[in-house]
C-alpha cells in the first residue's frame, strides 16, 4: 500500500486538491446557516429555480414530477439530480450539504474524468494535468475587456484580485466573450457536471476496452447512458452523436458501442418520446451560435477567436501533432461544434452552449498537449509554453476572482420566516398556490407548486408562458367571483396568495373581491401576506 501511494503520489495529490477545491467551490456559493440560506449573487437567479424544485420532491409530493413553477403538465426539465438533493434533504441532511455534497463530487468527478482521458489520449501526465488547469480557468480574450476598466499598472495585481464582476458576460452584457467559459456555470448549473463525467467516462471505459465487453459491462454502460435523459438531455443527445462517431472510427470497440447505444437508447425512449411529444420547439437553421449578427466568415472567425483566444491556432496544432487515436476522439467530438454553430436546439440560442462546453473540454486536452511538446524544445521552447500558459488561463484567473468575491444574498427559510413555516404546517403537500410573486415564493420554499414561476424559467422549457401570465391576472383582478372560480378549479389551485401594492407592485389586484368573497385563512402584516382559501366560496 506504502508502495502504490508512493508510485502514485502525484496524481493522489493532485486529486485530493481537486477534491478539496470542488467542495470549496460549492460551499462557496451556497450555504445555509441559522435558518437562512446564503446564495452568492451570481448564483441568486437559477437558485430561484433549483430550490423549489429540490424542495418540491424534499418537502413537497411531485411524482409523477411537474415543473413546480409550472403545475399542471410533466415536467420537461431534467430532474434527476435535483430529485436526489430532495431526497437527501427528505432524509434529513441539512439543505446546503443535500446539495453541496454531490455538487462537490460530481465536479471532482468531471476533474478526475478530464484528467483520466487526456493521460490515455496522450499517455503523459503533463498534459493531463495542463487539460484540468485549461478547463478550470478559460483562455478566452475576455482580459482584454477587464484591462479597459483597469488600465495595466502598478494596481493591476490588486484590481485582479479584488474584480467581482466578469469582465464579460455575453450575450447578456451585449459583449461578445461568452459567459458560459467561467467556472459560474457550474456552481449555477448543479446539475451539468454529473452528465458531463459520466460521458467522459463512458468515453475512457470504451477507448480502454481492447476486447469485446461482456454482457453485464454493456448493460451497466447502457444505464449510463440510458439514465442521461433524466440528468441532461442535451448531454444524452451529444452522447449518441459522439458514440455514434467512435462506431464508424473505432475497429475494436465496434460491438461495445453498438451494444451500448442499443441498450442505452432503450432505456431512455419513454423520457426521450415523452419530450418529443411535449416539444413546442423544433430545431431550425441558425448560422455562427452567437456570433454578431448579419454572420459573415469574418465576424464569425472573431467571434471564434475572442471566445477561444490563443486556443483558436492551438488546437489544430495539437491535433496536427497528436498520436492516431487522440485524432479519431477529437473527429467524434468535433460535430458538436459545427452542429452547434448550424442549429438552434431550443427557444434561446443560448441554450447551445452545452455544445461548445462539451467540445472545449476535449479540444484543450489538444492545446494541452500542444504547450507541452512546445515546452520540450530547448529553452525558446520552455519560455514560449510559458507565455502561451499565461494567456491561456489569464481571463480564467480573474474569473475565479469574480466567483471568489461574489456577495451573498440571504433568504430566511421556514424557521424563520412564518409564511413558509405555516403553509408547510397547515396545507397539504400537493397543494398548488396561485402566487402573486415570483422569486424565492414562500409556497416555493415550503415545496409547494406556485401557478407561474418567474416565466423566464418556464418559458425557457418550451411552456406557453403567454398564456399563463394572462391567466394569473385574469385571476388576480377579475371583478367576478364566478369568473375566479372557474379559472381557480380549472387549474387545481387551492390557495389565493394576495401581497400588498407596496410589497409586490408587478401586479394589479382585486383586492376588494378577495376580501368579500373568500375565506382569509393567514395574514401576515409584517410581510404584507395574506392568503384565501377557495373553499367554501368556488363550491356553492
Amino acid at each position: 500500500m506504502i508502495f502504490l501511494f508512493r508510485k502514485h503520489f502525484f496524481e493522489v495529490s493532485l486529486l485530493s486538491v481537486a477534491l478539496i477545491f470542488s467542495a470549496w467551490l460549492m460551499w462557496h456559493t451556497f450555504s445555509y446557516q441559522d435558518g437562512y440560506l446564503f446564495i452568492a449573487a451570481k448564483a441568486w437567479s437559477d437558485f430561484a429555480s433549483h430550490i423549489p424544485l429540490i424542495r418540491s420532491f424534499s418537502l413537497g409530493d411531485n411524482w409523477p414530477p411537474e415543473y413546480p413553477l409550472f403545475p399542471g403538465e410533466p415536467i420537461r426539465y431534467h430532474f434527476l439530480f435535483y430529485l436526489l438533493v430532495g431526497l437527501l434533504e427528505k432524509v434529513g441532511l441539512p439543505l446546503d450539504w443535500a446539495l453541496n455534497f454531490p455538487s462537490g463530487l460530481s465536479f471532482f468527478l468531471l476533474l478526475a474524468a478530464i484528467y483520466l482521458l487526456a493521460k490515455h489520449l496522450f499517455q503523459s501526465k503533463g498534459v493531463a494535468l495542463l487539460s484540468v488547469l485549461f478547463f478550470l480557468f478559460n483562455g478566452s480574450l475576455s482580459f482584454l475587456e477587464f484591462f479597459k476598466n483597469h488600465p495595466l499598472g502598478i494596481h493591476t495585481l490588486s484590481d485582479m484580485l479584488q474584480v467581482s464582476d466578469f469582465p464579460s458576460f455575453g450575450p447578456y452584457d451585449g459583449k461578445i466573450v461568452s459567459a458560459f467559459w467561467n467556472l459560474n456555470i457550474y456552481t449555477n448549473q448543479r446539475h451539468l457536471a454529473l452528465p458531463l463525467a459520466l460521458l467522459l467516462l463512458l468515453v475512457l471505459w470504451i477507448l480502454k476496452t481492447e476486447k469485446k465487453a461482456s454482457m453485464l459491462q454493456i448493460a451497466l454502460g447502457g444505464i449510463f447512458l440510458g439514465v442521461l435523459p433524466f440528468a441532461h438531455s442535451s448531454v444524452f443527445i451529444m452522447a449518441i452523436g459522439i458514440f455514434g462517431m467512435l462506431f464508424i472510427l473505432l475497429k475494436k470497440q465496434k460491438m461495445t458501442i453498438f451494444g451500448i447505444l442499443i441498450a442505452g437508447v432503450l432505456l431512455s425512449m419513454p423520457r426521450v418520446i415523452f419530450l418529443k411529444n411535449s416539444a413546442s420547439f423544433i430545431p431550425k437553421l441558425e448560422l455562427g451560435y452567437l456570433t454578431p449578427h448579419p454572420v459573415t466568415l469574418s465576424s464569425f472567425l472573431n467571434y471564434w477567436f475572442l471566445n477561444l483566444g490563443l486556443a483558436f491556432l492551438l488546437i489544430p496544432f495539437g491535433f496536427f501533432l497528436a498520436p492516431k487515436r487522440a485524432k479519431k476522439v477529437f473527429v467524434a467530438f468535433l460535430p458538436l461544434f459545427l452542429v452547434g454553430n448550424l442549429v438552434q436546439f431550443s427557444i434561446e440560442m443560448a441554450g447551445n452552449h452545452k455544445f461548445f462546453t462539451v467540445f472545449v473540454i476535449v479540444a484543450n486536452m489538444f492545446v494541452a498537449y500542444s504547450v507541452f511538446k512546445i515546452w520540450h524544445q530547448k529553452i525558446f521552447g520552455k519560455i514560449l509554453a510559458i507565455i502561451l500558459f499565461f494567456f491561456l488561463t489569464l481571463s480564467g484567473i480573474i474569473d475565479f476572482f469574480v466567483v471568489k468575491n461574489d456577495h451573498f444574498y440571504q433568504i430566511a427559510d421556514y424557521p424563520k420566516n412564518p409564511d413558509v413555516a405555516w403553509i408547510m404546517q397547515n396545507t397539504l403537500k400537493n397543494t398548488i398556490f396561485l402566487n402573486s410573486n415570483y422569486l424565492y415564493n414562500p409556497a416555493s420554499l415550503a415545496g409547494h407548486k406556485i401557478f407561474l414561476g418567474w416565466p423566464y424559467f418556464p418559458w425557457s422549457l418550451g411552456y406557453d408562458t403567454t398564456r399563463r401570465d394572462k391567466e394569473l391576472r385574469d385571476m388576480l383582478n377579475t371583478n367576478s367571483t364566478d369568473e375566479a372560480c372557474k379559472l381557480l378549479m380549472q387549474n387545481r389551485i387551492s390557495y389565493v396568495e394576495i401581497q400588498r401594492h407596496d410589497v409586490n407592485p408587478d401586479f394589479t389586484i382585486n383586492y376588494d373581491l378577495f376580501n368579500k368573497s373568500f375565506k382569509q385563512t393567514y395574514n401576515n402584516p409584517e410581510s404584507g401576506l395574506s392568503l384565501f382559501t377557495i373553499q367554501p366560496t368556488c363550491n356553492n
